[in-house]
C-alpha cells in the first residue's frame, strides 16, 4: 500500500442505525485516531427472499428517509457528542 493511502483496517464503525423501510444506513465512523463523524449511506435493500442485497449509494433521500432520520437525530447527536467529547 502506498504511504498515506486509505487503510480499511483503520476505518471503524462505532455505531450504526438502519431504516428497515428504506434500507438507509446512518453510522458514526472513525478513521485511525481521527475525529468520529456521521456518515449517511449506503443503502441496503432487501431481495425478494428477505436477504440483504449488496450496498448501494444512499442517493437522494425520500420523505421516509428524512422522517426516520429526524426521529433518530437526537440519539445520533448524543452518541457523537459522547465520542467527540467537549470542544
Amino acid at each position: 500500500m502506498a504511504a498515506g493511502g486509505f487503510d480499511p483496517e483503520k476505518d471503524k464503525v462505532l455505531k450504526e442505525w438502519r431504516c428497515e423501510e428504506t434500507g438507509l444506513l446512518v453510522s458514526i465512523n472513525q478513521y485511525a485516531d481521527g475525529e468520529p463523524k456521521v456518515q449517511i449511506g449506503p443503502r441496503i435493500l432487501k431481495k425478494k427472499d428477505g436477504t440483504d442485497r449488496g450496498p448501494s449509494k444512499a442517493g437522494r433521500l425520500t420523505i421516509e428517509d428524512i422522517m426516520w432520520f429526524y426521529g433518530i437525530i437526537d440519539e445520533v447527536k448524543d452518541e457523537l457528542s459522547d465520542l467527540v467529547g467537549p470542544e
